[in-house]
C-alpha cells in the first residue's frame, strides 16, 4: 500500500493507484452513495489526490470552516487535521457529527502553544506592558487582544472569545489584526500565537516595524520593547520553515522570468523574496492567473503543489524545494481510515468523532463566529 512508502519517495499522481488502492477508492464511492445527503466529506488542499477525490468539497481552513458552519449533513467527516473537526464541532449544531479518520491527525505548530502556557503569558504581557484585558477593561483603556491561527487547539479559541480576541486563519490575517487594532485602542497591542512568522509577515504588510514586535518563548527571559505592537508566540510550521531564500535564488538562475509564491507561514525572509505569498486559496487563484508558459516555484505543501500541477498543463509548476515531504499529520489521514469510517457509518456506529466540550464551546464559538465576520 502506499501508507508504506516513505513518504518523500511516493508518486503523487493519481496513475500511480494500483490495485488494492482502486478497490478501496471504488468501495468509498459505493458507501458514498448509501449515505446520500446524510454524509458530507471536507478535503483540505494538503491532502493526498487519493482523498481529495472523495471530497466533496475543498478548500483551505478558513473556507472548510465556512463550509461546515453552513451544512445541514448529518454526518462530516473532515479530511485534514483535530483542530480542523474542532471548529468544524464548534460550528455545526449538536445534532451533526463531526468525525475524523484518523484521531491520531493532529498538528505540531497547534501543539507549541499549550493554555497553561498561554495563561502565564497573557498575566505576565498585561503586568509588564501596562495593558488591559478587554474582559476587564474600562472605557478609555489600550488593550491586549488575543489572537489564535486556526492551527490551535478548541481551548485556545475559548481563551480568545473569553478575552475579547479572534481566531484568524492566512486567508484573512491581515484582515483580523485591523480587527483587533481597532478594539485595542492607540497604544495597543496584539498577543498572536501559535505561528510568528504568519503574526510577523501580517505585520509587517501592515506597516508595523520589527522593532515594535517581540517573540514570546515559554520559560524563557522575553523582552518587550516599550511600545510593542504585537507579541508573537514563538511557534512554526516544520514544513513552511523548510523553505528558505537559496531556493529562491536557486529558481531564478534557472527560470529568471520565472515566478515564485509562498505561503506566509514560511520565515520573513522566505515571504520577502517571493514574488507573491498568500493562503493556500490565494496561491491556487495565482496559478490560475498565470500565462501558459509560465514557470512557477511554490512554496507550500507537496500534495497541493502536485495537484497544481496536474491541474495546468499549460504551466510548468514546482515545489520550491524538491524533496521536501508532505505534512505528516495531513498524511495520516489515509483511504483505508475512509473506508473504514464510512462501513461503520452504515453500520449504525459514529466512530472518531471529535466533540468539544461545552464548557469550551461557548468561548471559542464566538472568537470563531467573529473569524467568519471578517472579509478576506
Amino acid at each position: 500500500m502506499t501508507m508504506s512508502l516513505p513518504m518523500c519517495a511516493i508518486d503523487f499522481s493519481n496513475d500511480a493507484m494500483g490495485p488494492e488502492e482502486t478497490a478501496i477508492a471504488e468501495r468509498i464511492a459505493e458507501l458514498k452513495e448509501q449515505m446520500g445527503e446524510d454524509l458530507l466529506i471536507l478535503g483540505h488542499h494538503y491532502q493526498r489526490d487519493q482523498i481529495v477525490m472523495h471530497a466533496d468539497l475543498l478548500g483551505d481552513s478558513f473556507l472548510l470552516a465556512e463550509l461546515a458552519a453552513k451544512s445541514k449533513a448529518k454526518n462530516i467527516i473532515f479530511c485534514g487535521v483535530h483542530f480542523m473537526a474542532e471548529s468544524a464541532d464548534i460550528l455545526t449544531s449538536d445534532e451533526q457529527n463531526v468525525i475524523l479518520p484518523n484521531m491520531r491527525a493532529g498538528c505540531s505548530m497547534a501543539d507549541m502553544a499549550a493554555l497553561p502556557d498561554v495563561e502565564v503569558a497573557w498575566k505576565d504581557i498585561l503586568e509588564r506592558s501596562g495593558l488591559s484585558d478587554p474582559a476587564t477593561a474600562k472605557e478609555g483603556d489600550s488593550c491586549l487582544i488575543p489572537v489564535t491561527y486556526m492551527n490551535s487547539a478548541a481551548e485556545l479559541k475559548d481563551f480568545c472569545g473569553r478575552h475579547g480576541g479572534i481566531v484568524c486563519t492566512s486567508s484573512n490575517a491581515e484582515g483580523i489584526l485591523q480587527w483587533a487594532y481597532d478594539r485595542a485602542g492607540p497604544k495597543g497591542a496584539v498577543l498572536f500565537f501559535p505561528d510568528q512568522h504568519l503574526g510577523r509577515n501580517t505585520g509587517l504588510s501592515m506597516g508595523i516595524s520589527l522593532d515594535k514586535m517581540a517573540v514570546w518563548t515559554p520559560g524563557q527571559d522575553n523582552q518587550l520593547p516599550e511600545d510593542v505592537k504585537i507579541v508573537l508566540w514563538h511557534g512554526f510550521c516544520s514544513v513552511h520553515k523548510r523553505f528558505t531564500v537559496g531556493q529562491i535564488d536557486a529558481f531564478r538562475e534557472q527560470h529568471p522570468e520565472g515566478l515564485v509564491v509562498v505561503h506566509p507561514e514560511c520565515p520573513m525572509e522566505v515571504v520577502q523574496a517571493a514574488d507573491a505569498n498568500g493562503s493556500t486559496e490565494y496561491i491556487r487563484r495565482f496559478v490560475a492567473d498565470q500565462k501558459p508558459g509560465t514557470h512557477i516555484a511554490v512554496g507550500t505543501e507537496i500534495n497541493m503543489v502536485a495537484r497544481l500541477d496536474s491541474q495546468h498543463e499549460d504551466l510548468h509548476i514546482q515545489c520550491l524545494e524538491p524533496t521536501v515531504c508532505p505534512c505528516s499529520t495531513m498524511y495520516m489521514i489515509h483511504p483505508v481510515y475512509l473506508m473504514d469510517i464510512l462501513e461503520r457509518l452504515v453500520d449504525g456506529e459514529v466512530p472518531n468523532q471529535v466533540i468539544v466540550e461545552m464548557s469550551v464551546q461557548k468561548g471559542a464559538k464566538i472568537a470563531l463566529e467573529r473569524m467568519l465576520s471578517i472579509k478576506q
